[in-house]
């Protein structure tokens, strides 16, 4: 069954002192129970977040994982090892890994394989550029990063997906899709996944949007039919801002 979500992708933000602040901070806040919130902290402070929320519903996610289980892969992070500190999501494919770090929809096909045998959640990103929008590719684009990405995997796997629609030209620039922009690429989403798998995958999987999501944008954004939240960025960097996108949907 489709759940309303929030994700506050912190990206390479907060030290430890920091990530404590914020999180005290969030938990003083009158958050709705009626949506599941996600944060996703640096890597380093993964533990420390999620040892300070295990008194909430809060769940945290790892902002990006290694396909590999194990070896010589300086810098990474495994599935085994996010687990093994209490992370049980994981955001994939978001725009500044596929644009700065050159991950492929293969790579990120791996990568999905990976976190769904560790039995992890996983936070599927894909968008289009803003060339590709003027271009009118744009459904094509999203079409083939889901179809190369994660249209692989096997019906029953979809129960730990989240996917998440970001329109890279609204990403950090203070530009944002109109609701109806998010209403009809998300709706095409729907209408694919019904396609390539049935009714039930479509209607059951929750499509977030990311994309300059404030609080004064989001309740006319999660207004929409086929939009169950949002993939915060610089809102989630503050608790006030961030309870207030939560709570659009009150």
């Amino acid at each position: 069954m489709r759940r309303n979500i929030v994700a506050g992708n912190w990206k390479m933000n907060c030290d430890i002192s920091q990530t404590y602040q914020l999180l005290d901070a969030l938990k003083e806040q009158d958050i709705t129970d009626d949506v599941s919130v996600i944060v996703a902290p640096p890597f380093t402070n993964l533990q420390s977040a999620n040892q300070a929320l295990l008194d909430t519903e809060i769940l945290v996610a790892a902002q990006n994982m290694h396909q590999e289980a194990t070896g010589a892969y300086t810098g990474e992070v495994s599935a085994a090892m996010l687990k093994s500190v209490g992370v049980e999501v994981v955001i994939l494919g978001h725009s500044e890994r596929r644009a700065i770090f050159g991950e492929t929809n293969a790579l990120l096909a791996a990568k999905v394989n990976t976190a769904l045998e560790n039995e992890m959640t996983i936070i599927f990103c894909f968008g289009e550029e803003l060339s590709d929008r003027k271009a009118g590719n744009h459904f094509d684009v999203v079409r083939q990063q889901l179809q190369e990405g994660i249209f692989h995997i096997e019906k029953e796997n979809w129960n730990n997906v989240i996917l998440a629609y970001e329109p890279v030209w609204a990403i950090g620039t203070g530009e944002t899709a109109t609701p109806d922009q998010a209403q009809e690429m998300h709706h095409f989403i729907r209408n694919t996944l019904s396609e390539v798998f049935d009714t039930d995958v479509s209607q059951d999987v929750s499509i977030l949007y990311g994309g300059s999501v404030k609080p004064g944008n989001a309740k006319e954004i999660f207004g929409k039919e086929d939009v169950d939240g949002g993939l915060i960025g610089g809102a989630a960097l503050n608790a006030t801002d961030f309870t207030a996108i939560i709570n659009a949907f009150e």
